[in-house]
């Protein structure tokens, strides 16, 4: 069995790139919040895609992809996601930014032999 194709930027989506720091106290709370939080965002018409990566100095990053406009505006006022902002200022972050952008340009590329 091949795995699913991966989501492929499209024009119009949109992206929202969140970087953050946590406080070190906060991290078990953190987690189960995430994971509630994350299995809502994955719930959600227009939601696309998800992925977090941490740098080598503990800074997380965090970008979210909806099909449009509206998806992102109904995820960003989601009641229950704005409960986590507001325990993420609270309680989980050191500091954060958010960057939100619709795409206007998108390209891939996917080797043939994608096993070199």
């Amino acid at each position: 069995m091949t795995d699913p194709e991966p989501a492929r930027p499209l024009v119009g989506q949109v992206v929202t790139v969140f970087r953050n720091r946590l406080r070190e106290p906060a991290r078990e709370a953190y987690a189960v919040e995430l994971e509630v939080v994350s299995e809502l965002a994955r719930s959600m018409p227009g939601f696309v895609e998800t992925k977090t990566f941490v740098a080598d100095d503990g800074e997380r990053a965090t970008i979210v992809t909806f099909a449009d406009a509206d998806a992102h505006r109904a995820w960003r006022d989601h009641p229950r996601h704005r409960e986590a902002q507001r325990h993420g200022i609270s309680d989980y972050y050191t500091e954060y930014s958010i960057a939100v952008g619709t795409t206007s340009y998108a390209s891939t590329f996917a080797r043939p032999d994608a096993t070199s």
